[in-house]
């Protein structure tokens, strides 16, 4: 060692931190979650809706929950759920969801060297955008930005007019008219997910 550098020659530590993504996690909450495909420009969830619906409703029979509000466009969904009173899973849900429509569409999407190494498909985003409801006004906030959000991406004029979205159900309870949009009912994307 020498006088003029006492630490020359001592053993550098690599301090390695891993990242570990946190998700909320109130067991019987209501939860608003934006899920993406991996090629944003694919159609595949309004191409294979019916897919979709189907093993949605296998994840649920499984694992309860109840879908508060959705919307279906063809590269992204948006969904209010609420979890049973002792359970905060939603993630091993999104997990079945994801896997059980890739099983059933026929393969051909791109996928990148890790995906391949690991034997997994390339249809969805790996990960999710989910937001822990606080209170009524967020709820209602967030089912409005569901409901409005075929009319912001420009597929269609009126709210009504998208066939994959809960606003049918909303009508058809009278919870709102046919007619409802107020124009731009939402904040910010990143607000919920979409960037």
């Amino acid at each position: 060692m020498s006088a003029a550098n006492p630490n020359k020659h001592e053993f550098k530590t690599e301090i390695i931190v891993f990242m570990r993504y946190r998700r909320a996690g109130v067991p019987g909450a209501s939860y608003f979650f934006t899920v993406n495909l991996a090629e944003r420009n694919r159609t595949l969830l309004v191409d294979h809706a019916d897919v979709l619906r189907a093993v949605i409703r296998e994840v649920q029979f499984r694992h309860p929950f109840r879908i508060d509000a959705m919307v279906v466009l063809p590269d992204h969904l948006h969904a209010i759920w609420t979890l049973p009173k002792n359970d905060k899973d939603f993630s091993t849900r999104w997990m079945l969801i994801k896997i059980g429509f890739s099983r059933k569409l026929p393969a051909g999407e791109w996928r990148n060297r890790s995906r391949t190494a690991k034997g997994e498909r390339g249809i969805w985003q790996r990960r999710f955008w989910e937001h822990l409801i606080r209170d009524e006004k967020d709820y209602e906030r967030h089912v409005d930005y569901i409901h409005y959000n075929p009319v912001k991406h420009g597929y269609v004029a009126r709210p009504v007019d998208w066939p994959h979205s809960s606003i049918h159900r909303f009508i058809a309870k009278n919870i709102v008219s046919p007619d409802w949009a107020e124009g731009d009912r939402h904040g910010t994307d990143h607000e919920y997910g979409e960037r």
